[in-house]
């Protein structure tokens, strides 16, 4: 199986990131079912989110998920597609990638709650209304807050999948 370092855009990284979709589609480049890809994002400041391995659906699913916690790839930067990586190349990166991602990798419950106050004459107006304003303004505007569940004192809030603070006397 063939090893191959994957770069895509930062605005795919950024839906990524967002949406963790648990995989991408295959760049054209002549990856093939079995073959294993680092994940890299474009920018100023590569990082790699992921490694993964090509499906029989021809998409490349991930093996080890970085998105919270990337990896500098400052040596993978470069245009935005496929390329051949070495064998050893890729093995020193996914070391470092499974060592980072044991850490703290167990499941747990986790609770997300979008809230907001809405003025509505009745309960249906007003889940239409909320719907309509989660399409609206979406996860570049609205914040989501998520907390483990049985510790409500632990919420953070989150915008575009990143931690953002709220507090506005915090600024």
């Amino acid at each position: 199986m063939a090893k191959w370092v994957v770069v895509v855009s930062e605005k795919r990284y950024e839906a990524e990131r967002l949406y963790g979709t648990g995989g991408i589609s295959v760049p054209d480049g002549g990856l093939a079912i079995g073959d294993e890809a680092l994940l890299v994002a474009a920018g100023e400041a590569p990082v790699v989110f992921g490694l993964g391995r090509v499906d029989a659906e021809g998409r490349l699913q991930y093996t080890v998920n970085l998105l919270d916690r990337p990896l500098p790839g400052g040596g993978f930067s470069g245009e935005v597609g496929a390329r051949r990586l070495d064998e050893d190349a890729f093995l020193d990166v996914a070391r470092r990638a499974s060592a980072d991602s044991s850490r703290g990798g167990v499941k747990r419950t986790w609770l997300v709650s979008v809230d907001m106050p809405i003025e509505a004459a009745s309960p249906g107006e007003a889940v239409r209304a909320f719907w309509s304003y989660v399409r609206e303004l979406g996860p570049a505007e609205l914040p989501a807050f998520v907390w483990p569940a049985g510790d409500e004192l632990a919420m953070q809030a989150y915008v575009l999948g990143a931690e953002a603070n709220q507090d506005p006397e915090e600024d």
